[in-house]
C-alpha cells in the first residue's frame, strides 16, 4: 500500500484541498497527525465533507492543539510538548494521505519540525500555488526533500502562472499531477472530477 504526505510551500496553498482530492482519487484512508486550532472545523472534517467514496476511514489526529499558531506555539499554550514518538501511523491495509501543518520546516518543538515525521517510503507531493517568492519557497521545498532522498511530485493550486510553472518544473525535474484551479467553490462533485483527473499520475 502507497503513503502520500502531502506538504505545502506556506500556509494557505490548497494543501487540504489537495489532501481530499488524493484521498477520493485512492479511495485512501486520511490521516493529519497535527491540527492547530479550528477544533470543530479541522482540516479532518474539512476532508470528510468533499469525499464521496466509502472506503475512506478518518483517523484520529494525533496532537489536536486549541490555537491557530505554528504547532510548537501551540502546543506550549496548551501546555503539552509534541513528541515526535508519540506521532503514530495508524495502522491501516489501506492506502493512506498523510497532511502535514504548514510547510516542512515548521517547528514542533525545540529540536524537530514536520520533515521529521516524514518516514523514507512515503511519496510527498508538494502543493505549490503562484505568489511573489513561490518559486523560491518550491524550490527549497523540493531541494531538501530529494536531498533526503523523497520521491517528490508537486500539484499546482490556482490560476496558471505559466513563467513561475515552467521554471519550477525545469529546475526540480519533478513530476506534476495535476493543477487545481481556483474554482468559485469545492464540493464533492468538484473533488470527484479532479480525483478522476490526477488518478492516472499519482
Amino acid at each position: 500500500m502507497k503513503k502520500y504526505f502531502i506538504t505545502g510551500i506556506s500556509t494557505e496553498v490548497g494543501k487540504t484541498v489537495a489532501a481530499a482530492i488524493v484521498t477520493e482519487a485512492l479511495q485512501a484512508d486520511y490521516w493529519k497527525p497535527i491540527q492547530s486550532g479550528d477544533l470543530e472545523h479541522s482540516d479532518t472534517h474539512k476532508v470528510e465533507k468533499l469525499i464521496s467514496n466509502s472506503t475512506t476511514v478518518f483517523h484520529p489526529n494525533a496532537y489536536a492543539l486549541q490555537t491557530p499558531m505554528s504547532p510548537h506555539a501551540s502546543a506550549e499554550i496548551d501546555g503539552v510538548t509534541i513528541e515526535i514518538d508519540d506521532i503514530k501511523e495508524p495502522s491501516t491495509k489501506n492506502n493512506l494521505v498523510i497532511e502535514g501543518a504548514g510547510g516542512l520546516l515548521v517547528p514542533l518543538n525545540d529540536k524537530n519540525t514536520l520533515l521529521d515525521i516524514i518516514k523514507p517510503d512515503y511519496k510527498v507531493i508538494v502543493v505549490s500555488r503562484h505568489y511573489l517568492g513561490s518559486i523560491n519557497h518550491t524550490l527549497l521545498t523540493v531541494k531538501l526533500l530529494k536531498e533526503k532522498g523523497f520521491e517528490v511530485s508537486l500539484i499546482f493550486s490556482g490560476n496558471e502562472h505559466k513563467t513561475t510553472e515552467d521554471i519550477i518544473k525545469k529546475m526540480t525535474g519533478a513530476p506534476v499531477i495535476g493543477r487545481i484551479e481556483e474554482e468559485p467553490y469545492f464540493d464533492k462533485n468538484v473533488i470527484k472530477e479532479y480525483a478522476e483527473l490526477f488518478k492516472s499520475n499519482l
